[in-house]
């Protein structure tokens, strides 16, 4: 396991609790030392745990995990047809790709899994959404200077605060639930049609903008019209001008996040607002976020994303690590007594084949091949 070097990259690939089940699949696990440090994993946590901590751990590997792709000098020290598994994102970085492929690595992107039912426990952009869901709720909670809950007191009453979600995939359901559970009054939206009971059974109103649902493939929404996106911020600008607190968290992997939130619906709302744009790094669902950054836009406060996962390190490594682990398991063939357990992955699976973005010196993920080799199949 690689030791992350990426900057703000406080996540690790493997916990300790997961490296006894690695064992028993037939694994020797080696971990670079400190790569556990920034989640809170000590090298004796590894150590007791029964992996080997040495900093030539990629040395001789089968198999190197990682949250962010190993960088190019970690891929040329593997031997030709060594794996790597981590989130791989193709479109930003081609020559990373193109290492990959002429060293004869297979590749293998954590965000590619397909989204079946087969491949939920795999599935590593919903765990980190997960994450990221919660610690939004929490930002906004902690941003906005009142409280989220209804409170009744001998000196009078206070109002809750009224939260606006745009978005209910598992990031948008997961900063609803967290809100609801701090008290607040919450409304949400999506473009999906399975969306609004969804968010009812999370407790919150569904916002009805007497729009056409707009589904897409693999449960994500589909792209809209500029048209239809204007008259969708028109019909959202009064349910954020209301808000206290607006949570947006709409994404979809491998392109721009949609623009939900103009810079003059911001402006429209009271002074103390606060606004987190989860997809700030993704060009934001409101425009004006800054990764990483509050900025002050009318009256309101505007916190911008910036791996937002990596700020809540010990769940979102626990579950990146399972996912992970899950992965490596179903490419995993078992042992017996001609054969000893080996790293086999099937690639007449649809996971495997879907997941895998090099090997064998070529790109197999076909929107990464046309991308960088200007070629259909």
């Amino acid at each position: 396991m690689l030791r992350e070097t990426r900057e703000g990259e406080s996540r690790v690939a493997l916990v300790p609790e997961l490296v006894e089940r690695l064992r028993g699949l037939g694994y020797a696990v080696a971990v670079e030392p400190g790569a556990g440090a920034a989640a809170l994993h000590t090298d004796e946590e590894y150590l007791a745990a029964g992996a080997e901590v040495r900093d030539d751990a990629v040395d001789g590997a089968d198999v190197v995990v990682s949250v962010q792709a190993p960088p190019g000098e970690v891929v040329r020290r593997l031997a030709p047809g060594a794996a790597t598994i981590s989130f791989l994102p193709t479109g930003q970085e081609p020559q990373l790709v193109a290492d990959l492929r002429d060293c004869g690595i297979t590749a293998y992107a954590m965000e590619l899994v397909p989204r079946i039912s087969r491949a939920q426990a795999m599935d590593a952009l919903s765990s980190q959404a997960l994450v990221a869901g919660y610690r939004c709720a929490i930002v906004a909670a902690g941003l906005l200077r009142r409280f989220f809950p209804l409170n009744m007191t001998a000196a009078g009453t206070v109002a809750p605060a009224e939260v606006v979600v745009l978005g209910a995939g598992v990031a948008g359901l997961q900063a609803i639930a967290t809100s609801k559970r701090l008290g607040a009054v919450v409304k949400a939206y999506d473009v999906r049609a399975a969306s609004a009971e969804e968010i009812r059974s999370m407790g919150a109103q569904a916002i009805d903008l007497g729009l056409d649902a707009l589904e897409g493939a693999g449960g994500y929404a589909r792209e809209m019209t500029e048209e239809r996106a204007e008259q969708q911020r028109t019909l959202l600008t009064p349910y954020v001008a209301a808000a206290d607190a607006l949570i947006t968290t709409a994404a979809v992997p491998g392109r721009q996040a949609p623009l939900l939130v103009t810079r003059e619906m911001v402006e429209q709302m009271r002074p103390g607002s606060v606004v987190v744009d989860l997809a700030a790094e993704s060009g934001g669902n409101v425009e004006g976020s800054v990764p990483g950054q509050v900025v002050r836009i009318g009256a309101a406060q505007v916190w911008g994303g910036a791996n937002v996962p990596a700020q809540m390190p010990g769940p979102a490594s626990k579950l990146y690590a399972q996912n992970v682990v899950n992965l490596l398991a179903l490419m995993t063939r078992a042992g017996d007594d001609e054969h000893p357990p080996a790293f086999a992955p099937d690639f007449d699976d649809e996971i495997v084949a879907g997941a895998c973005v090099t090997h064998a010196g070529a790109i197999r993920h076909e929107p990464t091949r046309i991308a960088l080799e200007g070629e259909s199949p």
